[in-house]
């Protein structure tokens, strides 16, 4: 059995009792970061051995992990932060479970993209998210036109180096988008910065942003 298990997205308190259950129960745990992950679980009494799993050896990985799981090894998978295979390794170890009728499991937790379009005030009966933006201006301005003309809430992670030139973007394209900034949800300096995009280029300009970044921009029609 392999069983996808979210994390928290900030705060460590955010964790089902289910996915401290699977945690302990499993015999090995495939995680992004292992020092990283090793801190969570050791602060929930997880004494578990880790085994790292991350986009640049998820797929030599692969063939190791199948393997165990064939012979009855309980595999959880968890990502630094939220839930596994959205914007995160984990896609390619669900298509070989799938391939090989690997029993697997996926458990309900926090996820980053619902907190935010939550939090953000913006309608919630239609949304769209596009993962992280792209790092290269022309092709974020393509993903921002077509997201605003959706008619849908979209959201997008995007990097704390890159969200003026974001901004920039999208006050370019229109100064009175209805924009919010999340950031650090969950945790300590959680905060919700939502108003036009070119108020909300201003305040940045002013006020370096830092942490953990969505972006929602309000267009359902």
């Amino acid at each position: 059995m392999i069983s996808f298990v979210p994390t928290p997205i900030g705060n460590r308190a955010d964790i089902t009792l289910r996915a401290l259950e699977v945690l302990r129960d499993a015999d090995i745990i495939a995680c992004e970061d292992t020092r990283h992950s090793g801190s969570l679980l050791k602060h929930h009494d997880v004494d578990k051995p880790l085994i790292s799993l991350h986009d640049h050896n998820e797929a030599r990985r692969i063939p190791e992990l199948i393997e165990k799981a064939k012979t009855g090894t309980k595999i959880a998978v968890i990502s630094d932060a939220g839930m596994p295979l959205i914007s995160d390794p984990g896609y390619r170890l669900m298509q070989a479970s799938i391939e090989h009728n690997i029993p697997y499991t996926v458990l309900p937790g926090p996820s980053a993209v619902l907190t935010a379009l939550a939090g953000s005030g913006f309608p919630t009966h239609a949304f769209s998210f596009d993962g992280f933006l792209s790092v290269k201006k022309g092709k974020r301005r393509k993903a921002l036109e077509s997201a605003i003309t959706s008619g849908k809430t979209s959201l997008f992670f995007e990097s704390p180096h890159r969200l003026l030139s974001t901004l920039e973007i999208l006050a370019d394209i229109n100064p009175n988008l209805r924009v919010c900034v999340a950031r650090e949800l969950s945790k300590k300096f959680e905060t919700y910065h939502r108003d036009s995009a070119e108020v909300l280029l201003k305040y940045f300009k002013e006020h370096p942003p830092k942490g953990e970044i969505v972006l929602i921009l309000d267009v359902c029609k």
